[in-house]
This record gives C-alpha cells, sequence and structure tokens, in this order.
C-alpha cells in the first residue's frame, strides 16, 4: 500500500520536470523567432537603401 503512495509523487515530480524543460524550449524557440521577425525586415531595408 506504501508503494502505491509513493509512485504518483515519483510520477508528478517527473512531468514537472517535462514541463519545465518544455517551458524553457519553448520560451527560446519563440524569443528566437521573435528576435528574427525584427531583424530580418530591418536588414532588409538596410541593405535596400
Amino acid at each position: 500500500m506504501k508503494r502505491m503512495q509513493e509512485s504518483p509523487r515519483k510520477r508528478k515530480s517527473s512531468d514537472v520536470g517535462w514541463v519545465k524543460r518544455f517551458g524553457v524550449a519553448g520560451f527560446l524557440f519563440f524569443l528566437i523567432k521573435g528576435l528574427l521577425w525584427l531583424i530580418i525586415p530591418v536588414l532588409a531595408a538596410y541593405f535596400a537603401l
């Protein structure tokens, strides 16, 4: 009976770690994507002049 209670805790902590990793990866992805959306038009305008 004691093992049954410990199992969900371990599972939940591993899920939290996965969510944190996914959150960091998602943040970095959208940060880089946003910066590229700003940099590319600026560079295009700069080199067009």
